[in-house]
């Protein structure tokens, strides 16, 4: 299996996140502008390192989809907070017939989830569901056939590229299964590009936005 990883500025995260690597799964980390230094850490720590110089995390995910072989391709964040021994269990359920296995993130903490990025998650994911897709976040942990994902023509090359995902997955009729998986603080040294800033916020609300609008 591949797993693709967008990165930007994720050095310090990198080691654990690839130790995490089940056996047989192969780690694509797209670096997507990092100045600390991780496509040195990924490769070090044996993982395909793919470069993106267009900035956005669609962007990314898009060239690490393309540059993957394998008939089942997993999408992960490369900030620590997700453990990716969980993806055997989401590829497991694409294996028995979903379309699309989505990971829910459950935090184990409350520091885990900034409030304000909880929240909005919350009221994205219920549009989702008076949309009939039966969801309850907006997964960054995702397992997908990739000749079916390519096939499927998400477009945004931003912060909306997950949510233009579920939404086009269920304009196509897709099986989508939803498992919880656990959700940890990023990996210290590290910096969230949505919920980390105001400014990271806004962006991805206006992407979102977007998406739901087209």
């Amino acid at each position: 299996m591949d797993v693709v990883l967008p990165c930007l500025d994720e050095a310090a995260a990198l080691p654990g996140v690839l130790a995490s690597l089940p056996p047989g799964y192969r780690a694509i980390v797209v670096d997507n502008g990092s100045r600390d230094g991780s496509p040195g850490v990924a490769a070090a720590h044996g993982a395909k390192v793919v470069d993106e110089p267009r900035r956005g995390y669609g962007a990314a995910v898009h060239a690490g989809l393309e540059n993957a072989t394998a008939d089942i391709v997993c999408f992960a964040d490369a900030d620590g907070s997700l453990d990716l021994a969980e993806l055997p269990r989401l590829v497991a359920a694409v294996v028995d017939g979903a379309d699309l296995a989505v990971g829910r993130r459950v935090p184990v903490s409350r520091a885990a989830w900034p409030w304000h990025a909880r929240a909005g998650n919350a009221v994205l994911s219920l549009l989702l569901r008076s949309r009939g897709l039966p969801v309850r976040d907006i997964a960054p942990l995702r397992a997908v056939r990739r000749r079916e994902l390519l096939a499927l023509g998400v477009v945004d090359r931003a912060f909306g590229y997950p949510l233009e995902l579920l939404v086009k997955a269920q304009r196509a009729g897709w099986a989508v299964q939803e498992l919880d998986v656990a959700y940890r603080e990023r990996a210290r040294g590290t910096k969230s590009k949505v919920s980390g800033s105001m400014r990271g916020t806004a962006r991805a609300v206006r992407d979102f936005g977007r998406v739901l609008a087209r």
